[in-house]
């Protein structure tokens, strides 16, 4: 006997699924594209633009001489994430919900690629494959968006069939099981940033599927213990430890771990309301921040744009997230529902841990800035995400 719930609707008649395959003229896949969320990624990753570029404009050492060398390659990666985005909506998220033992299979094999002679180290962390020709990849950037896609598939198969009313234990066990594997390989890395999000990602989707709140809090239970275990075993590397270490307490080696974080609350509190004006900041200008173009590039906003400038920043991720939430709402099949919660779960605490980072209030993770930081990986990563909103807002039924 099957069990009515909210979203055994998804199975709509032929001629309505029809419908929302082939939309018509007068109800085209542009009009029906969230544009507050396009606009706002895209305004994002233009400041992002103008903060890479002042950050790296004067750094030789980083631009090889070429003071437009990291803008047009933001600008570069930019462009290939819309065309990623372009090229996901065009697939649809149905179809690649289909092709998640494909991409699952294949995020595992490069994320052990890391492991190998392949991976190298950029920025303390063995969490890269250089490709050559200046270019890398991190592939636990797109291990997020396949844990979120294959646990959204266990979670959603047979409640969206409409056979159960939320996922039993079985199911959400071998979901757990699905984010684990990556999880424990990225960790190895160690990318310890990375395995932080994931387990975000994993809480979130658990939240939107329904399943009993008796594995949330067996999680957290699980990832506190877990923590204490990683560090008595000494799994963390020592850059890694003495990051906790100053975040605990920033005065401890104002000169050594502290130096990043003490930079970068001067850089942010000498910007005032406005700041001292694009290219004029001090901090930026005179390189104390490290990794600014990446991991701190909000430092530049702060000093260089003020306090008007990084809460723009804020408001643009605010847009984005609250889109999404209402992607999520308005879907009528679980699986899209998930995907929104992993993906909004992604962005707020990515978003939180590298402002809140750079501010004190966290511990350094070198996690980027979605859109806004410097990076191929995650460009590329979050306009996919992007791609899978979109998706799920055009292929809803035409009633919604």
């Amino acid at each position: 006997m099957q069990t009515a719930n909210k979203f055994s609707v998804a199975r709509y008649a032929p001629e309505q699924r029809g419908a929302m395959a082939k939309l018509t003229a007068r109800d085209s896949v542009v009009r029906r594209l969230d544009w507050p969320i396009l606009l706002s990624a895209l305004a994002l990753s233009l400041i992002g633009a103008l903060l890479v570029w002042s950050a790296t404009r004067n750094r030789t050492s980083l631009n090889n001489g070429d003071p437009y060398y990291f803008l047009f390659r933001h600008a570069m990666n930019t462009g290939i994430g819309l065309v990623l985005m372009i090229g996901t909506i065009w697939l649809g998220h149905r179809t690649l919900r289909g092709a998640v033992p494909v991409l699952y299979g294949l995020s595992v094999v490069l994320i052990l690629a890391v492991l190998t002679p392949l991976g190298a180290t950029i920025n303390g962390a063995h969490a890269w494959i250089v490709i050559g020709g200046g270019f890398s990849l991190q592939p636990s950037e797109f291990v997020k968006i396949t844990i979120i896609l294959g646990m959204a598939m266990l979670l959603a198969t047979r409640v969206d069939a409409g056979d159960l009313a939320h996922p039993d234990h079985r199911t959400v066990v071998k979901a757990l099981c699905l984010a684990a594997a990556p999880m424990g390989i990225v960790m190895l890395m160690p990318d310890l940033g990375s395995v932080m999000v994931m387990v975000v990602i994993v809480l979130g989707v658990l939240l939107a599927s329904g399943a009993s709140n008796r594995w949330v809090l067996g999680l957290l239970g699980s990832g506190a213990g877990g923590a204490i275990l990683i560090w008595q075993l000494g799994i963390l590397d020592e850059y890694q430890i003495n990051r906790f270490a100053a975040f605990a307490n920033p005065e401890l080696d104002p000169a050594g771990v502290g130096y990043n974080t003490n930079q970068a609350r001067i850089a942010i509190g000498s910007g005032g309301l406005t700041g001292s004006g694009l290219f004029k900041g001090s901090q930026t200008t005179g390189q104390f921040v490290p990794e600014q173009q990446t991991d701190f590039v909000f430092t530049v906003a702060g000093e260089e744009l003020g306090f008007v400038g990084a809460g723009l920043i804020l408001v643009l991720l605010g847009v984005i997230l609250w889109r999404s939430c209402v992607i999520a709402r308005e879907t009528t099949e679980l699986y899209g529902t998930i995907v929104c919660a992993g993906i909004i779960a992604w962005f707020a605490f990515q978003s939180f841990e590298n402002i809140g980072m750079t501010l004190g209030i966290m511990p350094v993770a070198g996690l980027p800035l979605p859109f806004v930081s410097y990076g191929g990986s995650s460009m590329f990563a979050v306009w996919v995400a992007i791609g899978l909103l979109q998706s799920i807002r055009v292929q809803r039924p035409m009633s919604a």
